[in-house]
Order: C-alpha cells, then sequence, then structure tokens
C-alpha cells in the first residue's frame, strides 16, 4: 500500500532565518565516556549542520512505516535535495500517483524500482518509469524520540 502525504507544495528551506542556533552542552559518549567531554562548542546552528540554507533543500514529514529497516519512521522529519543526481541504493522522495512517497531506489536487471523498507509488511513493486517522477534524495533525518 503506497501512503500518500498530504498535498502541499514544498517549500525552500533557503529563505530560513539567519543565525537560528542551538546552545551545545557538550559531547556525550554512546558507550564509553567520552574522550572529549571537554570539547565545548558555542552554539549548533541547526542550517549550518543540515545544509538548510542551499536553494534546493526541502523538508518533509513521513507518514508511515514503509520505510522503518532504512531506519526512517512515521514521524520523522527527512532534508531533500533536488539537485542531486538520484543513483541506485538512494533514498528518495518520488511522486506516484499525484502524492509524495519516500522509498528506496534499486536496479534490478537495468529496470530501475522504488522499494519500501519494511520487512514486517508488503508493498507493491513500483517501476520508476514515466508515470513516477523521482523528485528528490533524502540526505538527512531528524527523529523526535519523545513522542
Amino acid at each position: 500500500m503506497i501512503m500518500k502525504l498530504p498535498v502541499a507544495q514544498p517549500v525552500p528551506l533557503a529563505d530560513l532565518a539567519p543565525g537560528f542556533r542551538l546552545r551545545a552542552i557538550g559531547v556525550a559518549g554512546a558507550g564509553f565516556p567520552s574522550p572529549a567531554q571537554d570539547w565545548e562548542e558555542d552554539a549548533i546552528n541547526l542550517s549550518e549542520l543540515l545544509r538548510l540554507d542551499r536553494a534546493g533543500s526541502f523538508v518533509f514529514r513521513i507518514d508511515g512505516n514503509s520505510m522503518v529497516d532504512a531506519g526512517i519512521s512515521d514521524g520523522d522529519v527527512v532534508v531533500v535535495d533536488r539537485d542531486v543526481t538520484p543513483r541506485s541504493g538512494h533514498i528518495v522522495i518520488a511522486v506516484i500517483g499525484g502524492g509524495f512517497v519516500c522509498r528506496q531506489l534499486t536496479r534490478r536487471g537495468g529496470v530501475p524500482y522504488l522499494e519500501a523498507r519494511n520487512s514486517r509488511q508488503r508493498y507493491p513493486e513500483q517501476i520508476a518509469d514515466d508515470t513516477t517522477e523521482v523528485w528528490g534524495v533524502v540526505r538527512a533525518g531528524v527523529r523526535d524520540f519523545q513522542r
């Protein structure tokens, strides 16, 4: 089943208010205490970190679980580049049947496919043909761990 996102036009992120910064507390090790605990940076600019200040960068919120095995879950936010040439293996945003979907672009026997990445559910096979527009390539993701 292809989940359609609400119909809306993506908005370029290049118009974000400049200088939005979050205060960094420090580095947190994800296993053992970090040897960089004394590392300090005054602030993190999310626009710079996620490279959102580019004219070709857009943000989408994911609706559905078709990409959970690729690490993209329902409600996640992905940063999409329109000015990157999609290649086999890339996670992409495509337009299918008038709606945006998130899929992995693959090639089998020279034929491009858009494949869901959820081993617990079956999705229809989708050939990336003339009726399909690969809109952009997913570059980064953001997840709210409190939802």
